[in-house]
């Protein structure tokens, strides 16, 4: 059995911004040697997100609306008591989920054909990891 594991370091340009990993996520996998196993992809903050969905820029501008309608940044959260200004953040990333799980056969990500693997970032412009860690054999 191999495990292996790759930290990814990202800084966003944007507070709010979506950052597609795929070709990360594959480079690692090759790097790892595993044939046929998983691979997590985990973001290791709680005000960012990892998820699967098409790449498609309307898409993602369609989430940060619904988001905002959802849980608006300006919303009061009680996060907000403590001197906070970012409880919106931990919603959003609650909404979106935390981490994947994706099927490797061959060397190679089972995904579907318009399968991206993102990461949602939702208080950025500060140095944050991305866990990914590959299992099998």
């Amino acid at each position: 059995m191999v495990v292996y594991s790759k930290k990814l370091t990202v800084n966003t340009k944007e507070r709010i911004d979506f950052l597609r990993i795929t070709d990360e996520v594959k480079k690692a996998v090759k790097e790892s040697g595993v044939q046929d196993g998983i691979v997590l992809v985990n973001p290791m903050h709680i005000t960012a997100s990892i998820f699967i969905n098409d790449n498609e820029k309307g898409l993602i501008e369609d989430f940060k609306i619904w988001f905002e309608k959802l849980a608006p940044k300006n919303f009061n959260s009680n996060h907000h008591k403590p001197g906070e200004d970012k409880g919106y953040s931990h919603l959003w990333r609650t909404i979106l989920g935390r981490e994947v799980v994706v099927s490797v056969q061959n060397f190679e990500l089972e995904l579907g054909p318009w399968e991206e693997i993102f990461y949602g970032e939702f208080d950025g412009k500060r140095n944050k990891k991305i866990l990914i860690k590959v299992l099998g054999e």
